[in-house]
């Protein structure tokens, strides 16, 4: 078996990944500033609070705009699939990492999945009611329930974009590998085969039965 590490992301996706990142957390600080008077003081990190209320809605369009890059690219791999369920059912094994009587899996795991589609549902709840509620340009076109209901939604899907994101960010950390996967773009075989077996068996063409499959939890 070759020893050269297993090439997990392009230079093009990990760009795409990271500029959806920063753009995350200046939206997320720009919002928290706007949204509570408590939190206003973050607006001094955008010239103030002027600046915060115009260069908000534009870099939440821009994330949603990159974000939908990385959707495009990966879509497909986020399907469920039957190992899925079963991947779920024994995640407690997972968590602890006694990886025996787990099935393989391909690209990304169920968690990973729900995360996907979690995050492009609360993208695409923001970018609606954002529009609702961007007075400069679209406001006018809509009576005051419509705006009010739109910013209860845009808060609910940013309180819950923010928390998913806590979510990403420690499991990321948690899995050993991933982090430097997503910085530097490859894996090695061995981290590949562990968490993700079925990817594994795809882009290496190795046909070898996978002994997890078949083994009773």
């Amino acid at each position: 078996m070759s020893h050269k590490p297993i090439l997990r992301y392009t230079t093009n996706q990990r760009t795409n990944h990271w500029l959806v990142a920063i753009l995350f957390f200046m939206a997320s600080l720009s919002g928290m500033a706007l949204f509570h008077p408590a939190l206003f003081w973050l607006s001094n990190l955008f010239g103030g609070g002027p600046w915060t209320r115009i260069l908000h809605p534009f870099m939440g369009a821009l994330m949603f705009l990159l974000f939908m890059g990385l959707v495009i690219r990966f879509w497909r791999a986020n399907f469920f699939i039957a190992n899925d369920r079963l991947w779920l059912k024994r995640v407690g094994r997972v968590i602890r990492n006694e990886e025996e009587g787990v099935p393989p899996i391909g690209k990304y795991n169920p968690g990973q999945k729900l995360l996907f589609w979690t995050l492009l549902a609360c993208m695409l709840v923001l970018l609606l009611s954002g529009v609702v509620i961007w007075r400069v340009y679209f406001s006018a076109y809509f009576g005051i329930t419509v705006i009010r209901m739109a910013m209860l939604l845009h808060a609910l899907a940013g309180f819950v974009l923010v928390l998913s994101i806590i979510v990403h960010i420690y499991a990321g950390i948690w899995i050993k590998g991933s982090v430097n996967a997503m910085l530097h773009g490859w894996v090695s075989h061995a981290w590949a085969k562990k968490h993700h077996g079925l990817w594994y068996r795809e882009v290496t063409r190795d046909e070898a039965p996978d002994s997890r499959v078949t083994k009773k939890g």
